[in-house]
């Protein structure tokens, strides 16, 4: 099966502009592509992962890619898919955010002379002169057409500033100058980006009357409708320091029964022969499928050695087997004799933001204590108890252990 028939099994593929032509190129290797990350953070999620598992599977079929790191674009800030208007960051915090994203996508991209490559709009944008802009790039834009827009349409009604207006045209600049000094010819993104990359492919064509590509995947939802990579309201980060490899795994390990399938076939490297023999497995099979998921995935992240922990941990949990000890762990300084208030105990191991937070946890009824639901918010958990190591587990997916160093 060649690449562009793989995506299509997988269910990556959402639109293209020009599939034959497409097809073609990516089939033998003659696409040189690129995917925009803007860096408003310092790590990539797991709503990255769609984009850096395709770039992998596409240089591995032969097609280079290049990683562009929206030093310029992150400064405006992309209103698709957002309510509201994006906190503006500092250069020093891009610039920042930017080495971050580097390291975290060598895990998955092979860089060097003829490989992949990494570029930052910042280099171009950051020195445009406005009045050249305009004339050069302006005439090619209807703010008609701009204005019906998926990406803008849904920020009307509450206001739209001018600011995130520019968005569309700076991302269809990014690839007017890609094809130009560095020779891509195709621009991949998600298919709530279909808008602005659609403004790039026509820019190209209109000024320089050249054949220009585009292709959107897949963003995959679960069944709640939310963007993958977010659980809870928080992000789902691929930065070990911010969310540890077994509550990574945790997070694949719990996703819905009716996503399973769909994950495993869009995100893992798994054939899709043997992925075809995995659906047709019995319901009674759904724990081996998320298992599988959750594995595979750490594994490409975090490695083997990490995958084995975190899988190790979560069996302990779910079926009494293997070993705890690489659950999210907080150690404390000291228990008073008297022991510690559970309130007091879910702030210290940050399961909760505040004391209120805590006390609205338990009447609410997500916090287990060593396997019973905690009902009184003055609970004492007793420094016997603490120096075994308590488990926590807040809502249905989150544990954590606490133990004293002493």
């Amino acid at each position: 099966m060649q690449i562009f028939e793989e995506l299509k099994a997988r269910g990556l593929i959402a639109q293209v502009t020009d599939e034959p032509q497409i097809r073609e190129l990516i089939n033998h290797g003659g696409a040189k592509f690129y995917i925009g990350f803007d860096c408003t953070a310092d790590s990539l999620t797991a709503g990255h992962f769609m984009a850096l598992t395709l770039m992998k599977r596409l240089q591995m079929a032969g097609n280079r890619p290049v990683a562009l790191i929206g030093g310029g674009t992150t400064m405006i800030g992309d209103p698709s898919g957002r309510t509201d208007m994006r906190k503006m960051l500092t250069k020093e915090d891009i610039d920042h955010n930017a080495m971050c994203f580097k390291r975290q996508m060598e895990r998955f991209i092979e860089f060097g002379e003829g490989k992949a490559e990494m570029v930052n709009n910042a280099d171009w944008l950051l020195n445009l002169n406005y009045i050249e802009l305009l004339r050069e790039v302006g005439p090619h834009f209807s703010v008609n057409n701009m204005l019906r827009a998926e990406c803008y349409k849904q920020r009307m009604e509450k206001g739209l500033s001018f600011l995130e207006f520019n968005y569309m045209i700076m991302q269809s600049y990014d690839f007017y100058y890609l094809y130009q000094n560095h020779g891509c010819n195709m621009q991949f993104g998600g298919d709530d980006q279909w808008s602005n990359m659609l403004g790039g492919t026509e820019l190209i064509r209109r000024k320089l009357g050249k054949d220009a590509y585009a292709m959107t995947i897949t963003l995959l939802t679960d069944s709640q409708g939310k963007k993958m990579g977010k659980t809870a309201g928080n992000a789902v980060w691929l930065d070990p320091n911010k969310t540890s490899p077994f509550e990574f795994y945790q997070y694949w390990r719990n996703v819905d029964d009716a996503d399973v399938m769909k994950c495993i076939r869009m995100l893992t490297f798994i054939p899709i022969e043997e992925i075809e023999r995995i659906e047709l497995w019995e319901p009674s099979r759904i724990n081996e499928k998320k298992e599988l998921l959750a594995y595979e995935l750490t594994m490409m992240v975090h490695g083997k050695e990490e995958a084995d922990k975190a899988q190790a941990a979560a069996r302990a949990l779910f079926s009494g087997e293997g070993d705890d000890s690489n659950m999210p762990t907080t150690e404390l300084d000291s228990v008073p004799e008297e022991g510690i208030c559970i309130i007091d105990l879910l702030v210290a191991c940050k399961l909760a933001s505040s004391k209120g937070d805590a006390r609205r946890l338990i009447q609410g009824g997500g916090v287990v204590l060593d396997g019973e639901k905690v009902t009184d918010t003055y609970q004492m958990v007793s420094k016997d108890s603490i120096n075994a190591g308590v488990k926590i587990r807040k809502g249905k997916k989150v544990f954590h252990r606490i133990i004293s160093k002493a």
